[in-house]
């Protein structure tokens, strides 16, 4: 047993040395033929390149398929986030729902509880914004509804969720709208929930300025200002948007209606109510021989 692991050794060791020797041979080749400035060893090269890269595309399936594991995983959390926060909105929404319900409700019943009559005299009529003729110095639009529609002068428009401005100047076929942020608009307003009275001054910025505010200490930014119905021009309740302040602290109104997008704007038909000039014996009746006229005194002396 000695003598044949004697003999194994014996043939072990010049086979090993051998295939050293022909790695090393082999290699030194590959170094030289890789070192050699020659087209004849270029174009070799290349054949090599060409027989042996390609080859070589299964060893690259395991990492294809582990970088898309990975990206696929990563999809996949990203999903899983934003579904928890659709779920999280929908949830949150849903509150809202059950909120606007309840309060829809409420002020139907109110409505009912006061006998509130609501003015049918408050119509509206919906017109093309034709062309803007807004400049650093006058912000209007023209509409192609007019006199043959009813358009009166100082009518209030909207575009669907806040005041836009007023008809000033009105044609057969076409009026115009002064906006609220032309420097001649000036809108008597109401903050709430304070009832605070003011005035919305236009200054031909995007939000108007806020003026002859009764007191400041109540107003705070992200109060709703709606129109007063002082004067009579236009009715009370119409929303013109939200306090805010700008950086020198001055309050102004960050408008609710979309002046970048004026495709159709709603002109409301409005008539101011009659002042009453009869006092209706709000004092009393007038006793016979109560008053007496200056003449009489006068002939009476």
């Amino acid at each position: 047993m000695a003598k044949d692991r004697a003999q194994r050794d014996d043939y072990t060791t010049p086979l090993r040395r051998l295939f050293t020797g022909i790695v090393v041979v082999c290699l030194l080749g590959i170094f030289l033929v890789w070192r050699i400035d020659s087209p004849r060893v270029e174009r070799f090269r290349a054949q090599v390149v060409d027989a042996v890269v390609p080859s070589m595309e299964w060893a690259m399936v395991p990492v294809t398929a582990a970088v898309n594991l990975v990206r696929d995983f990563q999809s996949y959390q990203r999903l899983s986030e934003q579904n928890r926060e659709l779920r999280s909105e929908l949830r949150r929404m849903r509150a809202w729902k059950e909120a606007a319900l309840q309060l829809e409700q409420e002020n139907a019943r109110l409505l009912d509880l006061n006998n509130v009559r609501l003015d049918p005299r408050l119509t509206y009529i919906t017109g093309v914004v034709m062309a803007d003729s807004g400049s650093p110095f006058r912000q209007s639009v023209l509409l192609n509804v007019g006199a043959r529609d009813g358009i009166v002068d100082g009518w209030a428009a909207m575009d669907g969720i806040g005041l836009v401005g007023r008809i000033s100047g009105v044609g057969p076929d076409t009026s115009r709208v002064i906006l609220l942020t032309d420097a001649s608009s000036a809108i008597p307003a109401a903050i709430q929930p304070s009832g605070q009275k003011a005035l919305i001054a236009g200054d031909n910025t995007p939000s108007p300025a806020v003026e002859f505010l009764e007191n400041r200490e109540l107003v705070r930014p992200g109060d709703r200002v709606v129109t007063s119905g002082d004067g009579g021009v236009f009715p009370a309740g119409l929303l013109i948007g939200q306090i805010a302040a700008d950086p020198s602290g001055r309050l102004r109104v960050r408008l609710s209606a979309d002046f970048e997008r004026l495709e159709f704007l709603r002109v409301l038909r409005y008539q101011s109510p009659e002042p009453i000039r009869d006092p209706g014996r709000l004092v009393g009746p007038t006793r016979p021989g109560a008053l007496v006229t200056s003449d009489e005194e006068g002939a009476d002396g």
